[in-house]
């Protein structure tokens, strides 16, 4: 049985966390540590917790403990990682990895230095995107020319209110760390747009060159809560990558089109849709649908990753540092209007 650590009590571990790694045979919880006594509480009564404390060094020091995961506000995710993987335990790493290359780099180093700690960092992907990979790797596309992926939603306000919700809590207006610009490490490229961006780079590799572009549209912050990016990808094709809080209808699109045919995420399914002729613009496609095996969640891939002794294929400190510096990459492009280039290598296996 893996024994799990986590900091942070918020909306991520309520939600999330608790909830999925109560479905996972040999892991548990079993000491949260956060800001709100009264939260900590709650979650220990509803999720069997035995333990919580108010500070990292108890849970840190907790010797019963195999693995935590990193779920604090996102400026916070290096230092903590740094201190998880210092005290020698396993490491789940909410996403955005970090807010600079820096620390990514950091986090890498410590991991390297540790090959046996196991490292899982968010975004998770599906099993879609992993079938995705497999048929472009099979050839289904033949060369790929181009990809699509979009993650957005109505911003941070309406995940408060499931939160609030959920910890039976008043609401309260216009109170969110995500808007403000000192604290928050970002706005929705980080808090969003990571899902996007490690999309394209686990389906197609490495991004050498970034263009951005960022608006603020609606909400109340001067952060970017809309961004649109430009991806050129080393294997020579373009993608783009899409993101923001002003989308409450929500969107999660996922394409990949090349020279034989292209792959459409359709909820749980993909659509291959491959030309009948390669002489007639207009004749009509062929169409075969593709529906994945089911994938264990997240924190079962990590268990699995952490009984086998190997890092992650894709969600892994690598590839979450590559998506880091394309991030930081964006909002330098958007500033300064430059194609910036970027110099970090995932790691996809």
């Amino acid at each position: 049985m893996i024994n799990v650590g986590i900091l942070g009590a918020g909306g991520i571990a309520a939600l999330s966390h608790l909830p999925e790694i109560a479905s996972v045979d040999g892991m548990r919880v079993t000491h949260i540590c956060g800001r709100k006594p009264r939260r900590l509480r709650l979650l220990c009564e509803r999720f069997d917790v035995p333990r919580y404390s108010t500070n990292w060094a108890d849970l840190l020091a907790d010797d019963e403990l195999d693995a935590v995961i990193v779920a604090l506000p996102h400026p916070l995710h290096a230092e903590a990682g740094l201190a998880v993987l210092q005290q020698g335990l396993h490491l789940f790493m909410q996403k955005p990895l970090c807010t600079t290359v820096e620390e990514a780099n950091q986090l890498v180093a410590a991991s390297e230095a540790r090959p046996a700690q196991i490292v899982y960092c968010r975004p998770s992907f599906d099993a879609v995107a992993v079938e995705m990979k497999r048929q472009i790797e099979a050839g289904a596309v033949g060369t790929v020319s181009g990809a699509l992926a979009r993650h957005s939603h109505g911003g941070p306000e309406i995940y408060y209110a499931e939160v609030t919700d959920s910890f039976k809590e008043p609401r309260v207006e216009n109170d969110f760390w995500f808007f403000d610009a000192n604290t928050a490490g970002g706005g929705a490229l980080i808090d969003m747009g990571v899902y996007s961006i490690a999309n394209i780079v686990a389906l197609l590799g490495k991004v050498k060159h970034v263009t951005a572009r960022m608006a603020t549209v609606a909400k109340p912050t001067r952060m970017e809560d809309s961004a649109m990016l430009i991806l050129e990808m080393a294997n020579g094709s373009l993608a783009t990558a899409e993101t923001g809080w002003c989308d409450p209808a929500r969107s999660s699109f996922l394409r990949v089109h090349g020279t034989a045919g292209k792959l459409i995420k359709r909820g749980g399914s993909i659509d291959h849709i491959r030309p009948s002729s390669f002489e007639r613009e207009w004749a009509e496609p062929l169409v075969d649908a593709i529906t994945p095996a089911p994938a264990v969640n997240q924190h079962a891939e990590w268990l699995r990753c952490i009984e086998s002794g190997q890092q992650p294929a894709l969600s892994n400190l690598r590839l979450a540092r590559h998506v880091t510096e394309i991030m930081l990459a964006a909002v330098e492009s958007n500033e300064s209007g430059a194609r910036i280039a970027t110099h970090t290598d995932p790691h996809i296996s």
